[in-house]
């Protein structure tokens, strides 16, 4: 029989929680624990488009772009000045579009 040197090695306390009836408890105790969730709840959070949005808050504060920062003309994404891959004409572009 072939030995396997790079497996990890069992120990007798390894060895003795493997047997048949550890294992269906085991079994037994992930299914018991399964959670019944509720569709109506998981569906409010889902939005529609299209949808009157009118009524709705900002819930993220906004920092406006600070002075090392600049937006790329690719992806519209703000970076750090150590981002800028080039800039040609007022055309700044991050590395990541650059590539």
């Amino acid at each position: 029989m072939a030995t396997d040197y790079d497996a990890p090695r069992k120990t007798d306390d390894d060895l003795s929680e493997d047997s048949i009836e550890e294992l269906k408890s085991r079994r037994v105790d992930k299914s018991a624990s399964s959670v019944d969730v509720d569709e109506t709840e998981q569906a409010e959070g889902f939005e529609l488009p299209g949808a009157d949005l009118s009524g709705e808050e900002l819930s993220v504060r906004v920092i406006p772009r600070q002075a090392d920062e600049f937006t790329c003309t690719k992806c519209f994404l703000v970076h750090h000045r150590s981002q800028l891959a080039s800039q040609s004409g007022g055309m700044m572009v991050c590395r990541e579009c650059a590539a």
